[in-house]
C-alpha cells in the first residue's frame, strides 16, 4: 500500500468575505512532489500555512506525515521544512553563520551545525561563498542559501512556496536541481509555482486550484493530454495583423484562440495537423504576412488557458503570503 506522506480532506478556510479554499482534496505519496497551480487568489499559500500548521482550517482535516496537523502541529513541525516567498535570511551574518544559527536553535550541538552547515553549503552550490556577507549574494544564492536553512534539520516534507520567484532562468534551474536531489534522496516535497514549466520539470501530480476549489488533477502529461491535439501558433509580421489572425485561427479551430499582446502571438488547439495548410491559406487570402508558424505539443500554460480562462500570477495581496521559518 502506498504511503501518504500528504493528505487533505475538504480544506475550507476563509478570511473575512473571502473564501480562500473551498473543500480542497490533496494526496501525495513520500518520496514525490506534489505542485499546486493556480492563478491569482486561487488558494495556494493558504493550503500550505494550513499543511504547515502556521494555519488552522475552519473545516475538512488534513495529515502531514500520518499526523493531523490541527491535533499534532509540533510532530509535523518537527518533520517539515518550509521556504517561503520571501527570503529570510540574516543579510549581516555569512551563509556560513545563517546555517550555523539555525542549527544552534534547533538544538544541535557546536560540531553537529558546523558538518551540517558545511554539508549544506555543498549542497546548494555555495562552498566557495560560505563565508561572505549574505548581503553580497545574488538573488539566486540568496535562494539557494534560503533552501538549506529549510534543510537544517534533515526534513522528510519539504513545503516550498514560489521557491523561484523573480530568479533568471539558470539561477532557476539551479534550485531545480537541488530539489531532485532532495526528492531521489526520499524527501516529499510539496511545491506552489506560477512557473508551468517548473511545475512540468519537477512535479510527479499536480492539482490546479482555481478560487479554492481543485478543477484538475493529474501528471504532467496527463493534463497536457486534456487540452487536445497540438497547439497551432501564428505569429503575424510588422506591427499590424495580431486581433485579424486570431479571428482566423476561431474560425479555422472553431474555439477562441488565446492572444499574448507581449509575445505578438495566438494560438489555439487543432485535432487535425492537417490544419496548418488550411490556415497559411486562410491568413494568406486575409492578407495576413507570417513572421513564425509552429504546431507544437500542448503546454501546462495551455491547460491553465483551458481551465481557468487566465494564464498564471503572483498570489494577490489579499491574501496572507508571509510565511514564518519552520525547520525540523
Amino acid at each position: 500500500m502506498t504511503t501518504l506522506a500528504i493528505e487533505a480532506e475538504g480544506l475550507a478556510k476563509r478570511f473575512g468575505s473571502t473564501q480562500a479554499l473551498a473543500g480542497v482534496d490533496l494526496a501525495a505519496p513520500a518520496g514525490t512532489v506534489l505542485a499546486i497551480l493556480g492563478p491569482n487568489g486561487s488558494g495556494k499559500t493558504t493550503t500550505v500555512r494550513i499543511l504547515a500548521t502556521l494555519l488552522r482550517p475552519d473545516a475538512g482535516r488534513a495529515a502531514v506525515g500520518g499526523y493531523d496537523v490541527a491535533a499534532r502541529p509540533m510532530a509535523v513541525r518537527s518533520l517539515i521544512g518550509l521556504t517561503g516567498q520571501n527570503v529570510t535570511v540574516d543579510e549581516v551574518l555569512s551563509g556560513r553563520e545563517n546555517l550555523e544559527l539555525f542549527g544552534s536553535l534547533l538544538g544541535l550541538g557546536r560540531a553537529e551545525r558546523r558538518g551540517r552547515a558545511a554539508e549544506l553549503l555543498e549542497l546548494v552550490d555555495l562552498a566557495d561563498a560560505g563565508d561572505r556577507r549574505a548581503k553580497t549574494y545574488s538573488g539566486g544564492m540568496r535562494r539557494r542559501l534560503d533552501l538549506a536553512v529549510s534543510l537544517i534539520g534533515r526534513p522528510r516534507l519539504l513545503f516550498l512556496d514560489e521557491p523561484t520567484s523573480g530568479l533568471d532562468p539558470r539561477s532557476r534551474r539551479g534550485l531545480w536541481e537541488v530539489i531532485r536531489e532532495l526528492v531521489a534522496g526520499g524527501t516529499t516535497v510539496l511545491l506552489t509555482t506560477q512557473y508551468l514549466e517548473e511545475a512540468d520539470q519537477l512535479a510527479d501530480d499536480i492539482v490546479v486550484l482555481d478560487q479554492g476549489r481543485v478543477i484538475a488533477r493529474g501528471g504532467p502529461d496527463e493534463l497536457k493530454a486534456g487540452t487536445g491535439g497540438q497547439v497551432l501558433e501564428v505569429r503575424p509580421a510588422g506591427p499590424d495583423g495580431l486581433d485579424l489572425t486570431a479571428r482566423v485561427l476561431a474560425e479555422l479551430a472553431g474555439g477562441s484562440p488565446a492572444v499574448d499582446p507581449d509575445a505578438r502571438l495566438a494560438s489555439v488547439p487543432v485535432d487535425d495537423p492537417g490544419l496548418i495548410a488550411e490556415a497559411v491559406r486562410r491568413l494568406d487570402a486575409a492578407d495576413v504576412r507570417i513572421a513564425d508558424l509552429a504546431l507544437r505539443r500542448p503546454s501546462l500554460d495551455d491547460v491553465f488557458l483551458r481551465l481557468t480562462g487566465r494564464r498564471t500570477e503572483a498570489e494577490p495581496a489579499g491574501e496572507p503570503v508571509e510565511l514564518e521559518r519552520r525547520t525540523a
